[in-house]
């Protein structure tokens, strides 16, 4: 006989439970297999679990999530998608972003990364900021380049970050204060950059429109595209890289072991997105009654898979708070899995290899220099500020 979902004692998306958010997210896999919120969201944060729901996307719709507003002003497209739809809109991103299609932007990567290591030099023993001085800096440097966008209003970056993030969690706190800001300008500038006839024709992101003109997608589809990537590969992409730097200064033997070994940089940054995930779940609705270890969530349920608890699910992984390079994390969940795995995966391993490649050949040492703060958007998940000092070879 099925169980009753147990209800979870508080609110888990108020500002103390997000500045908090890895002992909240544990606490919550930790409570039970399948958890209830006050709003009858159930939260799923085991590995086990988690990676059967990732797969299974016919039992766990992306048509349908915990608090999707399809009048929201982030692009709607690709996530909220099932198969079929899901898989043809899935091959125009993976044929723009595949291996073959980025190789002829690589040394841009790597001349902007050279670069930018360079202008760092010149503070060494400084405090400066893991974040707005390097990662987060260095994506909104180079990825508009590579896609093509042009160079007026990129100051928007970050708001269009802030915004795209605050419209995928609930109603409170941190929902309404972000909702005070003034998106307008935002909006203007992402309707008018990405527009096809504002765009380099030899960006990447000309490719969306050019499967337009296949008839793979609409033009309208082409532009929510480049938009979703425009997202996707800058914010998740430069938390990761930043908690990257977080970890080699909290393991400074990991980070030792890299500079010996540093063809294992792909895998440490791997690592890097198991031990603190950028994103702390993946909304769905299931569409069957689904059984998990003697609870049944029930059909029509709206339902939270917790990537980061459960990237650190010991029942799953050895010391999962320990931070490893060498650590095989094939079914880390930091990429997604199944059909809603990573799509922009190449695109952002070429820009942490660049980036971190540089910082590897070129920093001795990396040490905290202040408190981490973290970005407070309730899905989003990591810093928005480290002080760091780096130490130069």
């Amino acid at each position: 006989m099925s169980k009753d979902i147990p209800l979870f004692p508080y609110d888990i998306f108020t500002p103390e439970a997000v500045r908090n958010a890895r002992a909240v997210d544990d606490e919550v896999r930790e409570f039970a297999p399948a958890v209830r919120l006050h709003d009858g969201v159930v939260m799923i944060a085991r590995h086990e679990h988690v990676t059967k729901g990732l797969l299974d996307w016919k039992s766990f719709s992306s048509t349908s999530r915990p608090w999707h507003d399809p009048t929201s002003p982030r692009p709607e497209i690709l996530l909220t998608d099932d198969p079929p739809r899901h898989t043809q809109v899935r091959k125009v991103v993976s044929d723009a972003l595949s291996p073959r299609a980025l190789e002829r932007v690589r040394a841009i990567f790597e001349q902007a990364a050279q670069e930018f290591v360079a202008e760092l030099r010149v503070k060494e023993g400084e405090v400066v900021d893991a974040v707005g001085e390097i990662t987060q800096a260095y994506i909104f440097r180079v990825l508009p380049d590579i896609l093509g966008l042009p160079q007026e209003g990129r100051h928007h970056m970050h708001g269009f970050s802030q915004m795209v993030w605050a419209t995928m969690g609930p109603p409170g706190e941190l929902f309404d204060e972000a909702m005070k800001e003034d998106y307008s300008g935002v909006i203007q500038w992402l309707e008018m950059t990405c527009e096809r006839d504002a765009i380099d024709p030899e960006g990447i992101g000309a490719e969306f429109f050019r499967a337009a003109d296949r008839g793979q997608v609409t033009l309208a589809e082409a532009k929510l595209l480049l938009q979703t990537v425009l997202s996707a590969g800058a914010d998740t992409t430069y938390l990761t890289m930043a908690n990257a730097l977080r970890a080699w200064a909290l393991f400074p033997e990991e980070y030792a072991k890299l500079r010996t070994e540093p063809k294992k940089l792909r895998g440490a940054f791997d690592e890097s997105l198991r031990w603190d995930s950028p994103s702390r779940m993946a909304g769905r609705m299931v569409t069957n009654d689904v059984a998990i270890d003697g609870y049944t969530v029930p059909a029509g349920t709206k339902v939270g898979l917790m990537f980061a608890a459960a990237n650190r699910d010991p029942r799953y992984w050895d010391a999962p708070e320990d931070y490893r390079i060498d650590r095989d994390t094939r079914h880390s969940l930091g990429w997604g899995y199944g059909v809603h795995g990573c799509v922009g995966r190449v695109l952002a391993q070429m820009e942490a290899q660049a980036l971190l490649g540089e910082v590897v050949r070129e920093v001795e040492g990396i040490a905290i220099a202040g408190a981490y703060e973290p970005w407070m958007t309730t899905v989003g998940h990591g810093p928005i500020r480290q002080p760091v000092k780096l130490k130069f070879t």
